[in-house]
């Protein structure tokens, strides 16, 4: 399991703690250059930590697949799940995301805030409307139906290298999903429940960052599939 991490100090041992150790082997928090206790709390209560100095959501899920990938081949794991730091998922429903990947059934499997219960305040408007338009999108130009650009997500690790990840920032979620599009993954959504985060959105949270969040988007969808 893979948990970018910014400044999550108030957060991340919750996070850690809800995660049902009995299907992971190792969870992993990337330290997105925090300046508060995050790296320490995240130690503490049994994560293996790195250090991303660069700043960006991508940077830090890279980092943390080149540390898979360092693995001796015996220990390569089959499914890589992604998790945000601020406890706004749910850890605890982490099996119902790599169930479908257990099957053999799926590749991807995106946990859509969407289909699940969001309680008040768990999502800003703009965060709303840009998850619609960008899955709109996507149906319309790649012909695979998504409800959301959800963060919890799960994926055969095989899978993932294959599609060679590069934003660094925040189009990372949308050039998966894309990729897999373009790729021929087969992709499942299940409904996932979503809170308030902990701390203030690094994203949606101010008018820059909605800014651009939202242009990195559109284009990434748009550039993948003029490839």
């Amino acid at each position: 399991m893979i948990i970018p991490a910014f400044n999550e100090a108030g957060s991340i041992e919750r996070v850690i703690d809800d995660i049902p150790k009995h299907l992971v082997r190792e969870i992993l928090v990337v330290n997105n250059d925090s300046n508060d206790g995050t790296e320490k709390i995240a130690a503490k209560a049994g994560a293996t930590v790195l250090r991303e100095s660069r700043k960006g959501y991508g940077y830090s899920c890279l980092k943390g697949i080149e540390y898979a990938k360092s693995k001796s081949n015996g220990e390569y794991p089959d499914i890589v799940v992604f998790l945000d730091g601020d406890y706004s998922d749910y850890p605890e429903q982490l099996g119902k995301l790599v169930e479908p990947i257990l099957k053999d059934d799926y590749d991807l499997v995106i946990g859509s805030r969407a289909l699940g219960n969001r309680g008040k305040g768990s999502m800003l408007p703009q965060a709303v409307l840009g998850n619609a338009l960008a899955t709109a999108l996507i149906k319309w130009l790649y012909g695979v139906s998504f409800t959301d650009l959800g963060p919890f997500r799960a994926i055969k690790f095989h899978r993932l290298l294959q599609l060679d990840m590069q934003d660094k920032t925040f189009g990372w979620t949308v050039e998966m999903q894309v990729k897999a599009a373009k790729n021929g993954l087969r992709c499942y959504e299940v409904p996932v429940n979503y809170r308030k985060r902990i701390g203030i959105s690094k994203i949606t949270g101010t008018f820059s960052g909605t800014v651009k969040a939202g242009y990195k988007i559109l284009w990434t969808i748009f550039k993948y599939w003029l490839i």
